[in-house]
């Protein structure tokens, strides 16, 4: 098994990446997000993933563990290709897809192209269960991308006297209708609306 690459980019598309390592020329496929963070560089260090099938043998490249991790998890799900999972990390951040698979966001899932409505239930039946656990011990992965931000609001609506669990719920339902909301202001008014 590979664990990781370091070395020189010589090539470099939003898909793949030719990595020199020591006069070794590796092809990584990568997906967008990983792209993004490896685009000004001229070398760099890539967590990797071999994949083995009948009739080829692909190696997939990731910045961080983070987004290991959840390919992994995603590779797990029956349907789920490797090629899927790039696809969804390349369309959502790795803490996006974790927090609509905690929160049951299943039409968050399914703005993904090629995510159906049944894959996306199949996703965040199987893995909402391991990504909880994996936050639950402490894992380097976690739920909630915007967690201060929902904390955040769900203080000062605690503070404005409104009932905690009520707030969460309110929280919730609002991140649930805007999976992309980042504005803690923005936030705490279309909560307090829809209490």
């Amino acid at each position: 098994m590979i664990a990781y690459l370091n070395g020189k980019l010589s090539y470099k598309s939003p898909a793949m990446v030719h990595l020199d390592v020591q006069g070794v020329g590796y092809e990584v496929q990568i997906s967008l997000n990983t792209y993004s963070r490896i685009q000004g560089m001229d070398s760099c260090k890539l967590l990797t993933y071999l994949h083995i099938k009948e009739d080829a043998h692909t190696l997939y490249g990731f910045s961080d563990d983070a987004e290991r991790q959840i390919f992994l998890l995603l590779i797990g799900v029956s349907g789920i290709g490797a090629n899927t999972a790039r696809m969804m990390l390349s369309s959502l951040q790795p803490e996006d897809i974790q927090r609509a698979i905690a929160m049951e966001n299943a039409k968050m899932l399914e703005s993904i192209k090629g995510i159906g409505a049944k894959t996306a239930q199949r996703v965040i039946l199987e893995l909402k269960d391991k990504i909880k656990k994996q936050k639950d011990v402490g894992h380097q992965i976690s739920v909630v991308v915007n967690n201060t931000m929902q904390e955040d609001a769900l203080n000062a609506l605690v503070t404005l006297g409104i009932a905690r669990n009520v707030a969460e719920q309110a929280i919730n339902k609002v991140l649930k209708a805007e999976p992309q909301l980042q504005d803690l202001e923005g936030l705490i008014k279309k909560s307090l609306k829809s209490l």
